[in-house]
């Protein structure tokens, strides 16, 4: 070969001819590259993914909580107006306690309070309140069941409407009950006005004398056996009246106190009360 055609040396590379670098060659080491910065993409994404995942179901729990609260109470009033033999339009208030759909899930609610402004029931009227824990809904007894029943003057005059005592109007004046009628003496009719602190004992209704006026004129409680006989002696002496008859069997008197003009009766609830039908019938007393 000679000199005239000699091969040339390739220029060194510097600043005026730097060497250029194709991008996306295919290489192995590029695509070790784009594939370390999706991974890493990957990896910011999934806890966003995560969290959009749990507030979905977050939301969806909640919207089926609301559900249920707005389901329920209108399925146990109407089993509740059923049971009861109420009217249709009967007024009752219905609250559960806690988170429902775990309570669903399982079967049982834990706590349910009904209330009621005015209900009849066995021929007693008045505002209720009850609390009921451990409520089946797949069928079964109450856990417990405990609550009030308020009554007025006139449905007070009724429960002792019974008794012995000279029954003819009651009024309600906190804490005490007084009772008005008349009593048979030689042949006449004696008013009387008896006050009373009511209460309650093994399930009666329980009526400690506090005053007795005969004719208008208060008189000490010696001196009724004295003045009245046998007649005065029963009137001043505590009177303790079974009202089971009165009262679903199932409901139980566990006290009673007189708040400003109503008599406020505690009751005990036979958690069967829901299964067995007979406890909604009338109880009964023992004969005299």
């Amino acid at each position: 070969m000679s000199d005239d055609n000699r091969t040339l040396p390739y220029p060194e590379p510097d600043a005026e001819h730097p060497t250029l670098v194709i991008p996306g060659d295919g290489t192995a080491d590029d695509a070790g590259t784009d594939g370390g910065i999706a991974s890493a993409r990957r990896r910011r994404r999934w806890p966003w993914v995560v969290l959009v995942i749990v507030v979905v179901l977050a939301a969806l729990v909640v919207a089926a909580e609301f559900v249920a609260r707005a389901v329920l109470p209108g399925v146990v009033r109407s089993i509740v107006i059923e049971q009861l033999d109420l009217p249709g339009d009967q007024q009752l208030e219905v609250d559960a306690g806690g988170i429902l759909l775990p309570q669903l899930i399982a079967g049982r609610l834990d706590s349910l309070h009904l209330s009621t402004d005015a209900v009849t029931l066995e021929g007693i009227t008045g505002a209720v309140d009850v609390t009921a824990t451990g409520v089946p809904l797949r069928g079964g007894d109450l856990t417990s069941a405990s609550g009030t029943i308020r009554i007025d003057e006139d449905q007070f005059t009724s429960l002792l409407s019974t008794t012995d005592l000279p029954v003819d109007t009651v009024t309600l004046d906190e804490p005490n009950a007084t009772v008005s009628g008349s009593i048979t003496v030689l042949g006449l009719a004696v008013p009387i006005s008896l006050t009373l602190t009511p209460g309650a004992i093994e399930g009666d209704l329980e009526l400690t004398p506090v005053s007795l006026s005969v004719g208008g004129v208060e008189i000490d409680a010696a001196q009724v056996g004295s003045n009245l006989g046998a007649i005065g002696a029963d009137l001043t002496r505590p009177q303790r009246i079974c009202i089971a008859d009165q009262l679903p069997a199932g409901l139980t008197l566990t006290g009673l106190e007189i708040d400003g003009s109503v008599a406020v009766i505690d009751i005990d609830v036979d958690g069967a009360i829901v299964t067995d039908e007979s406890l909604l019938e009338k109880g009964t007393c023992p004969a005299a």
